[in-house]
């Protein structure tokens, strides 16, 4: 099953901390742009042979799963959701791809017992891209559920116009980034003390950050003690996992794969040894070679992706980019473009980096390798989470990655070493039956 699925400033309002990505140095902003282990997908129903019906939904639900057109629960919703349906505590990573927004979503709408003008649940995650998908798995798994009203809250759209949808009508399900849900609580204008369920997704993103941290703990002490608590990600470290069991009551704690691991199944990984200035020639070629439905080229900076895809349209390749800097119209405008289908190629940072479900996606280009922080491994963090945006749930992919220097270098082996994947140099012809699924 696949993982489930955000608005312009206006002057005047009070300025909100953007805690979308991390920030990134510019001063080589224009550098480069400016001139796995192949795996076949065995399937993971062989594991856990089961169907959705053996997890005891509601039949509304049964049908909304139907409709949407699964018919076998992924290993960690079949470990998952049987706990969390029964509101238990849940700490959950498992790999990119496999369905963990699936899991709370199908859990809360299995729990909730909407009442007018009331919260029962609310999601935080760490963009507003993420907030609207998620938004929109709430809204096509609830479709045939009467009285579930779900609303998403996040920075770059007016906030009066927030306040006076939520003085119209009080949503059940409340999903934002904490920013924004913080201000509009503190306000009194949401009203949390009804919350039954509380989740964070992508939660060691959401936690790592002090200052967004302290958001979400300014939140999570306006909703009830007596309430239930998931938190989920695909990469959890020891002292992230510590900080989420804080918030929480005798957790399930449920790491579907060890994180040696977490490699993707289906997912074809390769790197290209190459010069800085080398990379715009090798990425022509290799858009021009390669079989895709949709690509995705991950750059490390806001002014390098606009000069990317500014040249890629100069080369006639029709791409969008998505970054930080866009006004959040044109943003959330790209972005549902992209979703869509009508645009094939995205230049982005690692914005849309996490989380992000684009079922299309078959190819991802590290145009720029994931930085690594003070050697905490971020950057082998930040590479897996980016490659998983292709080879989701029952999908085949391909990830290539450039490697332009020493620290290039450093990051892939971190890779290699940490989630024991062999990546071989990317081979003169690659067959795209290893990549692409047969029809």
């Amino acid at each position: 099953m696949s993982n489930a699925q955000g608005a312009n400033g206006q002057e005047g309002e009070e300025e909100l901390l953007d805690y979308e990505e991390e920030e990134v140095q510019e001063q080589q902003d224009a550098g480069g742009a400016k001139a796995g282990q192949g795996q076949e997908k065995k399937g993971y129903v062989g594991i856990h042979a089961t169907g959705f019906k053996e997890l005891m939904l509601k039949p509304e639900l049964l049908q909304a799963i139907t409709d949407c057109g699964f018919e076998h629960p992924s290993e960690v919703q079949h470990e998952c959701i049987p706990h969390a349906i029964l509101g238990m505590d849940v700490l959950c990573q498992a790999k990119s791809g496999m369905g963990k927004t699936a899991v709370f979503v199908l859990s809360v709408l299995q729990q909730l017992d909407p009442k007018p003008g009331e919260v029962s649940a609310i999601v935080l995650c760490h963009t507003r891209e993420l907030a609207y998908q998620i938004c929109h798995e709430f809204e096509r798994f609830s479709t045939r559920l009467r009285s579930v009203k779900v609303a998403n809250f996040f920075g770059g759209l007016p906030v009066q116009q927030q306040r006076e949808g939520l003085k119209k009508e009080v949503p059940a399900i409340v999903v934002g980034t904490p920013g924004r849900i913080k201000q509009l609580a503190k306000e009194g204008v949401l009203n949390l003390k009804t919350v039954k369920h509380f989740i964070l997704d992508e939660c060691d993103k959401v936690l790592e950050k002090l200052d967004m941290r302290a958001d979400v703990q300014e939140i999570f002490k306006m909703t009830p003690h007596d309430k239930q608590v998931m938190m989920f990600s695909a990469t959890l470290a020891q002292d992230i996992r510590g900080v989420c069991k804080k918030f929480m009551s005798n957790p399930q704690e449920i790491y579907v794969d060890d994180e040696s691991k977490l490699t993707l199944h289906g997912l074809v990984q390769h790197y290209i040894m190459l010069h800085e200035d080398e990379k715009n020639r090798k990425l022509n070629d290799l858009l021009d070679a390669l079989d895709f439905n949709q690509v995705v080229i991950f750059v490390k900076s806001v002014s390098r992706a606009n000069v990317l895809n500014g040249l890629l349209n100069e080369c006639n390749f029709p791409s969008v980019c998505i970054h930080r800097g866009m006004d959040q119209e044109t943003r959330l405008k790209t972005y549902k473009a992209f979703k869509e289908g009508s645009k094939r190629i995205l230049v982005a940072t690692d914005l849309v980096g996490r989380g992000i479900d684009i079922e299309r996606v078959n190819i991802v280009i590290n145009y720029d390798m994931p930085e690594t922080d003070d050697n905490k491994g971020n950057g082998a963090d930040t590479y897996l989470h980016r490659v998983g945006r292709a080879g989701r749930f029952g999908t085949k992919g391909l990830a290539i990655t450039f490697v332009a220097s020493e620290k290039d270098s450093e990051v892939l082996n971190q890779v290699q070493e940490r989630f024991d994947v062999d990546i071989k140099p990317l081979p003169d012809k690659i067959d795209s039956s290893t990549y692409m699924n047969t029809a």
